[in-house]
């Protein structure tokens, strides 16, 4: 780190946090001078003039003239004594980014509860929502109806009109083309192919962005959580899916198509189980919920007849497994060496710095006990060198929604600031 960054000292307790990507060097070419000091300003929360200058490597003047530019515009405030450099003497005034100036809404579409939050334009979370809706493969007409509904409730928690909001992003999983905006598959959706993001645009009367749902979880690591410091990184779920979303260089990897990073339908078993994309042998079919479930329902005799007993279900097979189930246990210990098979593979393509697992089924310590990150790392290559870091990542349910969120700011912040689309 430069001596520069680790001069500045925050001396106000009560500092607005930052957020997104703290190093943005890779992205510099393709950015305007005037999104790159407003973006230095977010990801640091508070920040002097003088620091901005030392990190962009650009002159003092420069800074100066478009902080004074985007403070009129409305877009910067400064904040007086927020900030002091070690051993200089008075603290330079810092700058922050005017929160209110604009909003964007995040969601996240599942199978049983949509999430939605209101994110400022500093990333801070103004207000949030849910929606229990029915579990059953539906309409893209049905679910724009469940987020209207969704969308209400937020604005009204907020208290704000939705004249308020400059753009909204949705993640649902599947296969999603984020650069058309189109859902090839969904397993929540009846219809394929569907230009999901043009509807929910026409739907809501503004700017719509449509993203995989593991993609979203990835772009909340990469704006607020451990990815913020990393240039490479990779983030694993496990829940009603598997999914993968991958950062390289500061920048999410999507694939030619969007097609890219899906982890949980890579072929683990030639002509095996079941997957719910319609092949066999995914990863998916062993290690997701309805795969877990459908071992339970064979091993133990509990029923999966009814779809809304499914959480209630797994919970009492991690139940079984604890208090010493013999088949309990035998289910969860064959699902983590699935999961030790997938995460070698990443580091076998991959070889990154860092492997972070969230979702909700990892709760479940059978699937990162230190049996299973063994022969993760017995399954790869160069094993005399460092090995990847694995990480467990555990967020609230929002955490999808806020990732959903963090694109909606990455494209406002592109459009505020005359740039093209641009990789968030």
């Amino acid at each position: 780190m430069e001596s520069g960054l680790e001069e500045v000292l925050l001396e106000s307790q009560h500092a607005q946090e930052g957020c997104g990507p703290i190093n943005l060097v890779g992205l510099r070419d393709s950015k305007s001078l005037r999104q790159q000091v407003f973006e230095q300003v977010r990801a640091n929360g508070q920040v002097s003039r003088a620091m901005i200058a030392r990190t962009l490597n650009v002159s003092p003047g420069s800074v100066t003239s478009i902080t004074a530019e985007l403070i009129a515009e409305g877009y910067l405030r400064e904040v007086e004594g927020a900030a002091r450099e070690a051993g200089r003497g008075r603290p330079p005034v810092a700058l922050q980014v005017v929160p209110e100036v604009k909003r964007v809404i995040g969601i996240k579409i599942s199978d049983e509860r949509h999430t939605a939050v209101l994110t400022d334009f500093a990333g801070q979370v103004v207000a949030s929502a849910a929606l229990d809706i029915p579990t059953t493969k539906k309409p893209v007409a049905t679910i724009l109806d469940e987020l209207e509904e969704l969308v209400s409730r937020l604005m009204t928690t907020a208290g704000l009109p939705f004249s308020a909001v400059s753009g909204i992003s949705v993640g649902i999983s599947g296969v999603v083309d984020h650069s058309c905006g189109v859902v090839t598959w969904s397993p929540l959706i009846v219809e394929t192919e569907v230009a999901m993001e043009q509807a929910i645009a026409d739907r809501f009367n503004c700017p719509a962005h449509l993203e995989n749902d593991a993609n979203m979880l990835t772009l909340a690591e990469l704006w607020f959580g451990a990815g913020r410091s990393r240039k490479d990184f990779a983030v694993v779920t496990v829940e009603h899916g598997v999914g993968m979303g991958m950062v390289i260089n500061n920048q999410l990897y999507r694939g030619t198509r969007g097609m890219g990073m899906e982890l949980g339908h890579i072929k683990v078993q030639l002509d095996g189980a079941l997957c719910r994309c319609g092949q066999r042998g995914c990863l998916e079919a062993y290690l997701a919920d309805y795969a877990l479930a459908r071992e339970a329902s064979t091993a133990l005799g509990i029923s999966r007849n009814n779809p809304q007993s499914l959480p209630v279900m797994l919970e009492t097979l991690y139940e079984k497994a604890k208090s010493g189930n013999r088949g309990a246990r035998t289910i969860f210990q064959r699902a983590g060496r699935y999961l030790a098979v997938g995460l070698s593979n990443i580091i076998n393509l991959f070889d990154p710095e860092l492997i972070i697992l969230s979702g909700e089924r990892m709760r479940f310590d059978y699937l990162y006990a230190a049996e299973v990150l063994a022969e993760t790392h017995s399954l790869t290559l160069n094993q005399a060198r460092p090995r990847s870091k694995i990480e467990i990542q555990t967020w609230d349910d929002l955490v999808w929604a806020r990732g959903a969120a963090a694109l909606a700011l990455s494209e406002l912040t592109n459009r505020v600031f005359g740039e093209t689309k641009l990789p968030a």
